[in-house]
């Protein structure tokens, strides 16, 4: 059986928090992390979300060794990230959205060059694989370009290179899109999804874009206050919190309201009964279900189907408490 690429058991960090002076001085606990239990398999793309404060960055610093745990134990590539810190570095690419691996001041070429020595690639392995991430994230244009100089999507392109430019088995992102506009997002997203479909890097991503989590991840951990609150796919989770989906059905005749749909509420009636909303909760129907019941009522000339908010959906599982 293959190791996990991430396996955490009872993880735990605390913080001793020192206030005061003299014999004014104060010695609290803040537990950052507390009992997570979580397996990540080789080649799997998973996102690992929360609130602010809610354990995120504590934990990735855990798993990669920055941090030392307090409690539980980690594996990352078969490896304790402390006692290993510097074989692990050698497996994994990390990218820390207000951080830079990059050196400010030298083009985006040199780093890549110093970059490749860290990782002890040789020169045809650093010609090869610099091409293709030149090639694939479009950095041609600005490799001779000190890094200072770069706007924030470039140097955020320029650093997803440097992280999978020694080919790394996982790869995490902590906030990688955060600052970018809309066409610099999809374009990295489309990268991510590209470089999963081509290898088999495993990847680990935290954000707060849920749009990041719903095109790039296949399943979801949710922390809370450092404890875990859900692990599982977005669609369980929906299900799990009750959210409703939408289906809009647009009708070849004028119809009367669809109030009475089995297991739906009518959300509203558009240009005369030609277009209606029904919003249902998976679990105690289906789309297919509506459809039929809808289709022996009035002829259906197109519908679609709109997915619950995500963001909503983290809410109502932080609300609900389980």
């Amino acid at each position: 059986m293959t190791e996990p690429i991430i396996s955490a058991t009872g993880l735990g960090r605390d913080f001793v928090i020192r206030t005061g002076r003299g014999l004014r001085r104060r010695r609290s606990i803040t537990r950052a992390v507390a009992d997570l239990d979580f397996t990540i398999e080789a080649g799997a793309a998973v996102g690992y979300i929360g609130a602010n404060g809610a354990g995120k960055s504590t934990t990735i610093k855990m798993l990669t060794g920055i941090l030392v745990p307090t409690a539980g134990r980690v594996h990352t590539c078969g490896l304790d990230p402390h006692r290993h810190r510097r074989e692990l570095a050698r497996r994994i690419g990390v990218v820390f959205g207000q951080r830079s691996q990059l050196w400010w001041d030298l083009p985006l070429a040199e780093s890549y060059r110093a970059l490749a020595a860290i990782h002890r690639l040789g020169p045809d392995t650093l010609r090869t694989r610099r091409g293709t991430l030149v090639e694939r994230l479009d950095l041609g244009e600005f490799l001779e370009t000190p890094v200072r100089q770069l706007s924030l999507g470039q140097r955020i392109r320029g650093e997803i290179a440097a992280a999978l430019l020694h080919s790394p088995e996982l790869l995490i992102l902590d906030e990688p899109t955060i600052g970018l506009d809309v066409l610099s997002k999809e374009r990295l997203r489309q990268f991510l999804l590209e470089e999963r479909a081509a290898g088999d890097t495993t990847l680990l991503l935290t954000t707060h874009d849920m749009d990041d989590v719903q095109r790039l991840t296949d399943r979801i951990i949710v922390v809370d206050h450092g404890r875990m609150a859900y692990d599982g796919t977005l669609p369980g989770l929906v299900e799990r919190v009750g959210a409703d989906r939408v289906i809009v059905v647009d009708l070849e005749e004028t119809t009367a309201p669809l109030a009475d749909v089995a297991g739906t509420r009518l959300l509203g009636v558009e240009a005369d009964g030609l277009r209606q909303r029904l919003a249902f909760t998976p679990g105690s129907t289906t789309a297919a279900a509506v459809l039929a019941h809808v289709s022996a009522r009035a002829e259906v000339r197109d519908l679609t189907i709109e997915e619950p908010d995500i963001e909503d959906v983290v809410r109502r599982l932080y609300a609900s408490g389980t």
